[in-house]
């Protein structure tokens, strides 16, 4: 009879999990940005507004719109009941504006099933619309203490270098990372989430993908990965191009209906191509068609009855 052998640990038996608990948290504590959203004065709706514009966004441009929002919007009720027009436009140019809309929905679900409070439980907020895995997570530990395991990008690069010696992770966050990024957690409450924020911090600043500065890392002396040489990613990931996508030109259409308010759809090339938006592309006449009907499909513009685009009312 064959023996199965026997599944190979999450932790490898080499890891001193404590001494990597204590590594990472003491420079923590000494490097951590000072971010608003991590102030204990931060409301959990602060926490949920900052989680969904951090998503593919830099920390340098979400700091002055999260400021604003939060001014503006300081609860969900405010934001659940604020024209839509006034949400895209206050989105400004943080990127994938239906993340806007996006929070406009969870705002208001909030206010009808919460009243009006961001619920602690993790699985209200993954109930909420546009709320996944991962930003219900965050908002546990991060806005109320539940030690959650928080698993984006800068997490599973960290542990994947530093527990199991590979350059990168996978695209995909698979279950073997999440139950490897789970038996890390420390089992004290308080230090389970100051390490969910000190493992991302510590990919974000140190641990980086493409220029990670190991003679600044805590965890250079017992990585696996810098103990195994170093070796370089099994998959290269390919940067995400820009130019001369839709993408590109579908930001430049909102950048233009931002600025001015109402353009005329037949105005659209002229306008848009003389906001310089899109360097030296010019996209033909069915890429133009192209990003104007999905912007109108998605509910990012509406167009009124003398044919121009709008913000949706």
């Amino acid at each position: 009879m064959d023996v199965m052998p026997a599944p190979a640990p999450l932790v490898p038996p080499t890891v001193d999990v404590p001494r990597l608990h204590d590594a990472v948290l003491g420079w923590f504590a000494v490097h951590a940005r000072d971010l608003p959203w991590r102030s204990p004065d931060c409301s959990p709706w602060g926490v949920l507004v900052s989680e969904i514009m951090l998503q593919q966004t830099p920390v340098v441009r979400v700091l002055p719109r999260w400021r604003e929002w939060l001014e503006r919007w300081p609860t969900p009720a405010d934001l659940a009941v604020a024209p839509t027009a006034d949400v895209l436009t206050a989105w400004d140019r943080l990127g994938y504006p239906r993340r806007s809309l996006r929070l406009q929905e969870a705002a208001r679900a909030v206010v009808e099933r919460h009243d009006g409070r961001v619920p602690a439980d993790p699985a209200a907020l993954r109930a909420l619309p546009g709320i996944g895995e991962y930003t219900a997570a965050a908002v546990a530990s991060f806005a109320f203490g539940v030690p959650e395991t928080v698993v984006d990008t800068n997490v599973r690069r960290v542990i994947a270098r530093a527990v199991a010696g590979e350059a990168l992770p996978g695209r995909s966050l698979t279950r073997a990372e999440m139950r490897r990024a789970q038996a890390l957690m420390p089992e004290d409450p308080a230090r389970a989430n100051a390490w969910n924020a000190a493992v991302m911090e510590l990919g974000a600043l140190v641990c980086t993908a493409r220029s990670p500065a190991c003679d600044r890392c805590p965890l250079a002396e017992t990585c696996a990965w810098v103990a195994a040489g170093s070796p370089p990613p099994v998959e290269v990931p390919r940067g995400q191009t820009w130019a001369g996508t839709d993408r590109q030109v579908r930001g430049a259409v909102m950048a233009a209906v931002r600025e001015h308010g109402r353009v005329a759809e037949a105005e659209v090339p002229a306008v848009v191509v003389a906001g310089g938006r899109l360097g030296s592309h010019r996209p033909d006449d069915a890429q133009w068609a192209r990003c104007v009907a999905g912007l109108v499909s998605d509910g990012l513009l509406a167009r009124d009855d003398d044919g121009g685009l709008t913000f949706p009312a």
